[in-house]
């Protein structure tokens, strides 16, 4: 008899956390290794968000809190809310959990029956289709492809609807691509989803503070407020404010499906990390201003890898509106055998192959179902990606 439950069968391990694993063992045999691979800020959590986390220890904020949140937080998250995005909600429309991935998790086993459909648009996020599959739902994928931005057209939201789908997700600026959707991109969208009241959206907003050039993203209920009653508006502190290790996520939505999600969250992690939520405060109510240090420092280092990546043989990329992701096309590499002699048949031959022979680790682009990518994170030092990529150029110019 199996000792792993049936549902573990339809899911697999994170394959951007696979390959981080990969680069720091190649590390720590002595390998000069360059990780491109994780989605995490290089930078240090500003310092009046770490003070505001000390002083909650200090004053002894050491206790459990309300499985929700406190009141405190679930109160600045309000403030968020209505300050970034127009949006109104109340401290009872507001649920805080272990990251936002936690979000994702309880939304979808709280909602989705066996056999319900979720639309997700593709390239996405490694993690969308397996959360998915774990609460017993089936991922429609849309694709998205780079002809028009990586950008979900409203012709093919529609013809993806069915009497089964039971959510939407939209990642807005979207990891992998970069793609961001502005006010007139998700006008179009809404006008798809109130001709099909049954599918529920959620908008998944982690990197909205991280965008280029003027880009403002728009997040879905704030370009169509008739939508708010079948919503969840997620976002969190991990990207904006370099706090993922403090394990924040948040949403906004309608009381009933709150109210589910914190049933089950009440029998899982119950309330998140009280210090973790007491710099949460620091870090929505506090001075905003370094975001902009950092969305310069990333808007810089995107023109870099951008350029840099262009000038490869058999490489094309496209310049991202937001996050710190780009995802390059690589179908000119494929077919080609490398100087160390790997046949470069898949992507996933590719990003192998570079991490082995140019120490750069990269994440295939099959992992976000989009074959024939590659997805390089930006986040981090500059002296670092000039290296990568010049390790880049020279593999593909090796290749054959």
């Amino acid at each position: 008899m199996s000792l792993t439950a049936e549902r573990l069968d339809r899911i697999s391990p994170s394959q951007t956390i696979a390959i981080s694993q990969k680069a720091r063992a190649l590390a720590a045999a002595g390998r000069n290794i360059i990780s491109l691979s994780a989605g995490e800020p290089d930078f240090d959590t500003p310092e009046n968000i770490k003070r505001a986390a000390i002083a909650a220890i200090e004053r002894g904020e050491t206790k459990y809190t309300d499985v929700a949140g406190t009141r405190a937080l679930r109160e600045a998250v309000c403030l968020k809310f209505r300050r970034d995005n127009g949006l109104d909600y109340t401290p009872e429309e507001i649920i805080v959990s272990t990251g936002g991935k936690q979000v994702i998790f309880n939304a979808m086993l709280a909602t989705l029956n066996p056999g319900d459909e979720v639309i997700i648009p593709t390239p996405c996020w490694v993690s969308y289709p397996d959360i998915v599959q774990l609460a017993e739902g089936r991922p429609v994928f849309v694709p998205c492809p780079q002809n028009n931005g990586f950008k979900l057209r409203p012709e093919d939201l529609e013809a993806a609807i069915t009497p089964r789908t039971r959510w939407f997700i939209l990642n807005n600026p979207c990891n992998p691509t970069g793609a961001a959707y502005s006010a007139a991109d998700v006008k179009p969208l809404t006008e798809v989803l109130l001709r099909h009241p049954q599918v529920w959206v959620f908008t998944d907003d982690i990197y909205e503070h991280l965008a280029y050039d003027g880009f403002k993203p728009a997040t879905i209920v704030q370009v169509e407020p008739r939508l708010k009653d079948r919503t969840l508006t997620m976002n969190g502190c991990s990207k904006g404010y370099a706090m993922t290790g403090w394990r924040i996520g948040f949403a906004g939505g309608p009381k009933p499906l709150i109210r589910a999600m914190d049933k089950l969250q009440s029998q899982s992690t119950s309330s998140t990390s009280s210090i973790s939520q007491a710099a949460a405060v620091e870090a929505l109510t506090g001075p905003q201003d370094s975001i902009a240090v950092m969305v310069a420092a990333y808007k810089a280092r995107r023109d870099l890898v951008v350029e840099a990546l262009n000038a490869c043989p058999g490489i094309v990329c496209r310049k991202p509106e937001g996050a710190f992701y780009v995802f390059a096309g690589i179908h000119g590499c494929l077919g080609k055998t490398s100087r160390g002699g790997s046949r470069i048949e898949t992507d996933e031959d590719f990003v192998t192959a570079l991490l082995e022979e140019e120490g750069v680790a990269a994440v295939h682009g099959t992992a976000f179902i989009a074959p024939g990518h590659m997805r390089i994170s930006y986040a981090t030092d500059t002296e670092s990606l000039r290296e990568a990529c010049a390790r880049i150029r020279r593999f593909c110019e090796g290749l054959h």
